[in-house]
């Protein structure tokens, strides 16, 4: 099931649930019966998890003017291993 959206000229806009690819080019409104055209409007992005929406708003930024490295990044300490590791049989 998809969400499809028309706009009443009366009632403003609704929603209705139709099976994929079924929907029709009008549908009557909800409130007052008439027929409204549909409108074609973006899927709901709005719902993305906060931290890929910075990624994804990052991504949009360097396009125009990415980020200038001057250095080698530091490297970071190496982990202790494992506890579990330890009772691996070794080579």
């Amino acid at each position: 099931m998809a969400t499809y959206e028309y706009l009443c000229r009366d009632c403003g806009r609704f929603d209705v649930r139709l099976p994929i690819g079924t929907a029709p080019v009008s549908h009557d409104c909800s409130t007052c019966g008439r027929g409204a055209p549909r409108v074609f409007s973006p899927p709901g992005f709005s719902r993305v998890h906060p931290a890929l929406s910075a990624a994804l708003d990052r991504d949009e930024r360097s396009r125009d003017s990415p980020e200038v490295v001057s250095g080698v990044p530091g490297r970071r300490p190496p982990r202790p291993p494992h506890p579990a590791l330890a009772r691996l049989p070794r080579p």
